[in-house]
């Protein structure tokens, strides 16, 4: 491979059903919100969204502007897989600056919000079967603040992340995911960053797309549209298409925590549904109920 291709790659990698369950917890007693707050799945890209002005990062501007203001925001990121599941716990969250040979300007930007040590806690007492531990360590990678800079600019709302289990199956995910929506309920907005496709061996340097790539973002969209059988989604191994467009499965996964807090009432619409760079969907998706 050209040296120059060589490291656009390398940097583009960094861009690298149980029920629900009622719950005896202190924080029983407090307030809920009205309606349950949205759920989204991001086809986060190139950290370049964050700063560069164009479609993509456009319609997250909107999505900030319209949603519902969250009293948290908690993002399962591509970019943080563990051994278990850990959410970070600090008041001050660092940005992670997580790829190399971008331009300057990139890797000085800083999203300062708040971290959610509370939120954090009850995220932990919600998921104890699931032995989910707190994180001092880590912070808030690009996965996370690309998006969330064009989103909400002004970075005041607390946030925190949680990890991908690397050893869980994609079925437990899913589960877990379900144990979450106690958090929509308290006003907490939980994002999904990742993309359904994503094969940067098989990277173009312009905006046409394989047949392949479209073809499975377009078979995830017709499962997610049909109703509440995700099931081929979780199991999407054995999807047409799904050993080109997920070559490894953390920027697939998050999908499956967004689709595992919806609700039969939901409604789903998409928003930058397009495939790009050959192989890269920038497909996002929003859950909302009535209001």
């Amino acid at each position: 491979m050209e040296r120059r291709k060589f490291i656009k790659t390398a940097a583009l990698a960094g861009t690298a059903m149980i029920g629900l369950h009622q719950f005896a917890r202190a924080w029983d007693n407090e307030p809920t919100i009205g309606a349950a707050m949205p759920v989204l799945f991001v086809g986060h890209g190139s950290p370049m969204n964050a700063i560069e002005q164009n479609k993509f990062n456009a319609a997250w501007k909107e999505l900030g502007k319209n949603l519902p203001a969250p009293k948290a925001i908690m993002v399962v990121s591509a970019h943080w897989e563990t051994v278990g599941t850990k959410v970070t716990a600090m008041a001050r969250p660092m940005t992670i600056h997580d790829f190399g040979g971008f331009p300057k300007e990139l890797h000085e930007a800083q999203y300062p919000a708040p971290g959610s040590p509370e939120f954090a806690k009850t995220t932990t007492e919600l998921l104890s079967k699931w032995q989910v531990h707190e994180d001092h360590t880590w912070g808030l990678d690009h996965g996370t603040w690309s998006v969330l800079m064009p989103m909400y600019p002004e970075a005041k709302i607390p946030v925190y992340q949680m990890s991908l289990d690397v050893r869980k199956k994609p079925e437990e995910q899913f589960a877990l995911a379900q144990d979450l929506y106690e958090l929509r309920k308290r006003g907490v907005l939980i994002i999904g960053s990742g993309n359904i496709v994503h094969n940067l061996r098989m990277i173009k340097w312009d905006d046409s797309s394989y047949d392949w790539a479209i073809a499975f973002n377009n078979t995830v969209k017709e499962h997610i549209s049909k109703g509440d059988n995700y099931m081929p989604l979780i199991q999407y191994s054995q999807l047409e298409n799904s050993r080109y467009a997920i070559p490894t499965a953390e920027h697939y996964l998050p999908l499956l925590y967004a689709l595992g807090l919806k609700t039969k009432t939901d409604t789903v619409s998409f928003f930058n549904d397009v495939t790009t760079n050959g192989s890269i969907a920038m497909t996002g998706l929003l859950i909302s109920g009535a209001q």
